[in-house]
């Protein structure tokens, strides 16, 4: 099976992706393999503990799954997965603050891409909540892969990729251009054969910005509007798709509403239903 990379313009040369050891930090662990697969890029997993009380074979196992896709024969010896172009780093920290510990890691070891699980769960937090996994990518700045619990994602347990309905919204600012190349690619990237991508505006279409529509084989674009609450119509417009991915750039928080609320991705990301990417305006994509 061959991979074709990103361009170079969005190239991903380094993956992170902190993971707690839960259900749904295995869900987000499936993403960023593929991910790093298609990017040969590199990969780090970083698991932090309030002690020495975790075992390393709790860490994701990347042979395992990938024996499990077909990608590498059963019992492969670990020179297997770099032949596959992989370099993968497992990395245990200690302490009390997830956030700082991973902040600490990605300004020695900066990523192009962050993968992470968040779990949104009532009565139950752990480490990786939405209250730690949302710091981590607001401070860090970089372009960041959600997966919330309890979701499926598009990439499956046998390395499957299912992801044929993609939803954008747009607005005047950030540009939406350089989401919709993202989107382009990562058809391109993940070998997609057909699908729809839908660019969502929310308020008066006169308002709704120019863009440019690219031809990718198999896929139909489609530009709708809605009104009403931004977070409200992105949700609904996911649930209406289906959307099995959303993309948003995003320029953080502005504002004394913002400061209380969050900004409207993070405010998206407490319900959304489906994995969320997101492209910090100003960064690789910009």
């Amino acid at each position: 099976m061959s991979f074709e990379p990103l361009p170079d313009a969005l190239k991903i040369e380094s993956i992170f992706h902190p993971t707690d050891f839960s259900k749904a930090s295995e869900v987000a662990f499936h993403h960023a393999l593929k991910t790093a697969l298609v990017t040969r890029a590199k990969f780090s997993i970083l698991h932090v503990s309030a002690g020495a009380n975790s075992e390393w074979q709790d860490f994701p196992a990347v042979r395992d799954s990938l024996e499990r896709w077909g990608l590498i024969p059963k019992d492969s010896p670990k020179r297997a997965v770099t032949e596959l172009g992989l370099d993968v780093r497992k990395v245990e920290a200690y302490g009390r603050d997830p956030v700082k510990a991973c902040l600490g890691f990605l300004e020695k070891h900066p990523a192009d891409l962050i993968v992470l699980a968040v779990h949104r769960r009532a009565g139950k937090t752990r480490w990786l909540g939405d209250s730690v996994g949302e710091p981590i990518a607001r401070h860090a700045g970089q372009m960041t892969l959600f997966v919330p619990s309890g979701v499926s994602g598009f990439v499956s347990q046998d390395g499957t990729v299912a992801l044929r309905r993609i939803l954008v919204p747009i607005a005047a600012k950030p540009r939406p251009q350089p989401a919709i190349e993202a989107v382009r690619r990562i058809i391109s990237a993940l070998h997609l054969p057909d699908g729809e991508v839908t660019l969502l505006h929310v308020g008066s279409a006169d308002d709704a910005p120019a863009v440019t529509f690219p031809d990718v084989g198999g896929w139909t674009w489609q530009h709708t509007t809605r009104q009403g609450d931004v977070t409200e119509s992105i949700l609904d417009a996911a649930s209406a798709i289906p959307a099995d991915l959303v993309v948003m750039t995003t320029e953080g928080r502005h504002g004394f509403l913002d400061a209380l609320r969050g900004s409207t991705s993070e405010q998206v990301l407490r319900r959304i239903k489906c994995p969320l990417l997101s492209l910090p305006a100003g960064s690789l994509l910009g």
